[in-house]
């Protein structure tokens, strides 16, 4: 027969969806062309997770006969509602491998860095490894401490938290380490002290420091918290905790196991076989080579006023080209980087970009409370017949007609316009004493319900049939039916006779492609409804009755909508909590407060201007990574800041090369250097890691690194805190007694 015989129902005597959204690959309204054919498979979905097991064990069954069907003529791509889920999970154990070797590095670091070897007859008495070992454990019972406090409380763990915290307490615990063994093994013993003494000593100097620079990033996660982000506040909560554990963990076990093994390397007993004993070796008292370094060449070289002249320039002019890219940097996730580079969901979305021709479907719900019974309500909604001509129907045909901007791409589906054809319709409603009679199935009882055309149905007759309207299944007898279609559309409250409750109306997006066209489809679907909603408001003189907008896809998107208000709300709470307690244990010293937070705050923009010119987006995961970044930028500036606010040299140039001499080495060779193992991520399988942890720790571990010991001794060398004078007289007394102990054997010599 000709084109114009053929029936455009489905089997089951259905209308056939629209062409848009079961074919793809066309052109210009030329279906003829199509090259692809859609196919959705609704699952039935339940609120409680727990009534979806069936369903998720059906598309675990589906995906994977998916993945072995074989076609010469097809290609298939596919995605189920758990794909991505699976796909991230199947990501980050890929990876494993890799993080365990990136660990793995920054361990034996660890272990061989804290030795002080002077000669190769005693490296087995002078190495560190048991203790470097015991350190890392600490670490380890710190995250999972936390995590298990957590758990007990019932507050879920992500996988950003079990990826993240690790890295973080490594990186803190670690400095902390290096800069108290590290302090003991530059002191020199005093007359008559006892090792557990000389370790008290030296403990009381460089404690306020390491405990100045963990509460500080407890609070600056503590308070980071309450952001309203989920993925940043559930990270904040186990981060704080888990710091909070290691610097308890290290101020009493760790001291412990410290004074245990400074007494084994006295006693000239092996590293690792404490039972076996060597003969004595003399010791050699060295510094270390960074420590003389920094002493004799880098402080002074840094410190001349020439040099000071050029960091000040260059680090000021780094700052102002970061500020200038902040807005352009891109915001969203991109679905693809979320995959293994193996996943079939990546041909998924290829293929949806390339045939699709519309995108997700999306609701708009007017909420209970409406009474559509009434024509004049009627009216404010349909697009038929007698309806308004600004109706919510004619408004939301105008958005498809404008898709380019509003991201509707088709003319609503109507449930009430519908209804209407069916009401008026000779063929479909049907009914016997108050029961439904199917049209396909009627029976000489059963009488007709329907109405002429010029008619609508209102009250209790509007009420009443509409139920038989959604118990009517398409078919060729009437294909009005709404059971297929807006069973799921209309809420039907049987109180009192049958009232309409919430309703929704379905159209579809356009082909959404990258993060920012989903979350500007949210965006504007909002802003749709607003108008919406002060329509219906308007007609019904009613303020309860609103309309707002539903996707699949559209939760996943929303925190893009507020992404740079929640990042500077997330950062202001947690540099504002470094800030106090920075003021607080430094003894009101507001100097050096606020020298901490401005070089934190450098560190911050600068990371934000290399997500700019490193393709990096901003997203719950890099937002993560910049309150991380906070976190270890505290690492990097407190211990100098502190080293410098306690000197008692008489000038800031001075003070701030006596710091630079006594923490500069501890900084690199604790935090710096034990983070170079996060090279290893450049080689991750997994797009997130490689982007987003790679590339930004190398950016956190790189930038603190410069600014705290380039920029931030400049900085405290003009404008650092006066020196305390008590100190400082202290200082001299005690330099002029030592100068009289010197003396005294010679004059009494001579007489």
């Amino acid at each position: 027969g000709s084109m114009g015989e053929i029936k455009c129902f489905a089997p089951y005597g259905g209308p056939l969806q629209s062409t848009e959204v079961a074919l793809g690959g066309f052109q210009n309204s030329e279906y003829y062309s199509a090259t692809a054919l859609i196919i959705t498979i609704p699952v039935t979905n339940h609120y409680d997770n727990k009534l979806n097991r069936d369903a998720l064990e059906w598309e675990k069954v589906f995906i994977n006969f998916l993945k072995d069907y074989k076609s010469d003529n097809l290609t298939i791509a596919f995605k189920a509602e758990r794909s991505v889920e699976d796909e991230l999970e199947r990501g980050s154990h890929s990876d494993i491998v890799t993080i365990a070797i990136s660990y793995i590095i920054m361990f034996v670091y660890i272990a061989v860095a804290l030795g002080e070897v002077n000669t190769f007859k005693s490296m087995l008495v002078d190495s560190k490894i048991s203790l470097g070992f015991a350190g890392v454990l600490i670490v380890i019972v710190s995250v999972v401490s936390s995590l298990g406090i957590f758990s007990f409380a019932g507050v879920p763990a992500t996988l950003i938290i079990i990826e993240v915290i690790p890295f973080l307490v490594l990186a803190v615990g670690v400095d902390n380490i290096f800069i108290l063994v590290q302090a003991y093994q530059r002191d020199e013993r005093q007359p008559e002290e006892t090792v557990t003494k000389q370790i008290g000593r030296v403990v009381g100097q460089v404690a306020p420091s390491m405990m100045l620079s963990s509460l500080s990033m407890s609070s600056c996660f503590f308070i980071g918290a309450l952001t309203d982000m989920p993925a940043v506040k559930l990270f904040a909560l186990y981060a704080g905790v888990a710091l909070l554990i290691n610097f308890f963990l290290q101020m009493t076990c760790f001291l412990s196991l410290f004074t245990l093994d400074v007494i084994r390397q006295e006693n000239h007993r092996l590293d690792l076989f404490c039972c076996i004993r060597t003969a004595k070796q003399d010791k050699v008292n060295t510094k270390g080579v960074l420590y003389k370094f920094f002493k004799n060449v880098y402080a002074p070289l840094l410190l001349n006023n020439f040099s000071r002249v050029l960091v000040l320039i260059g680090f000021f002019g780094w700052l102002c080209s970061s500020v200038a890219v902040l807005n352009k940097v891109d915001i969203g996730l991109d679905q693809e980087l979320a995959m293994p580079e193996d996943s079939y969901m990546l041909n998924y979305f290829r293929y949806l970009s390339k045939y699709l021709s519309v995108g997700p479907p999306v609701y708009f719900v007017i909420s209970d409370g409406y009474d559509y019974s009434n024509e004049s309500l009627q009216n404010s909604i349909c697009a038929s017949q007698g309806c308004d001509d600004n109706s919510i129907m004619v408004q939301l045909k105008w958005m498809a007609d404008r898709s380019n901007r509003t991201y509707i791409a088709l003319s609503p589906v109507s449930w009430l316009d519908t209804y209407f054809e069916y009401m008026h319709s000779q063929s479909c409603c049907y009914h016997k004493n108050n029961t439904h009679c199917p049209a396909e199935s009627k029976t000489k009882e059963c009488q007709s319900c329907s109405i002429p055309r010029s008619q609508r149905p209102v009250g209790d007759l509007f009420n009443k049939n509409l139920k038989y309207f959604l118990q009517e299944t398409p078919s060729q007898f009437c294909s009005k039916g709404g059971r297929a279609q807006f069973a799921g559309a209309v809420e039907l409250h049987s109180d009192n006779g049958v009232t309409v409750g919430a309703t929704n109306f379905m159209t579809y997006h356009t082909i959404l492609k990258t993060s920012k066209d989903f979350y500007e489809a949210l965006r504007w679907s909002r802003i749709i409804s607003e108008w919406l909603t002060e329509k219906i408001q308007n007609k019904t003189s009613s303020s309860n009755v609103r309309v707002f907008p539903y996707s699949i896809v559209h939760p996943f998107f929303e925190q893009y909508l507020t992404m740079w208000p929640d990042t500077f709300r997330s950062l202001s709470y947690s540099i504002l909590a470094i800030f106090v307690v920075t003021f607080l244990f430094l003894g009101l010293d507001i100097y050096s407060a606020l020298i901490v937070v401005i070089t934190i705050v450098m560190i911050i923009v600068n990371l934000i201007g290399l997500m700019f010119w490193w393709n990096i987006s901003l997203n719950a995961v890099s937002l993560v990574n910049l309150v991380v970044g906070v976190g270890i930028s505290v690492e990097f500036c407190s211990h100098l800041t502190h080293s410098f606010a306690i000197s008692p040299e008489p000038t800031r140039v001075k003070r701030a090369q006596s710091a630079l001499q006594r923490m500069g080495s501890s900084i690199l060779s604790g935090i710096t250097l034990t983070d170079c193992g996060i090279l290893v991520l450049a080689f991750a399988k997994s797009q997130i890691f490689q982007i987003f942890y790679f590339r930004m720790y190398l950016g956190i571990i790189a930038f603190g690194t410069l600014h705290s010991l380039i920029f931030l001794p400049v900085l405290l060398s003009l404008i650092g805190p006066p020196v305390n004078k008590q100190k400082m007289y202290d200082h001299i007394h005690l330099q002029n007694i030592a100068s009289r102990s010197r003396i005294t054997p010679a004059n009494d010599a001579s007489m």
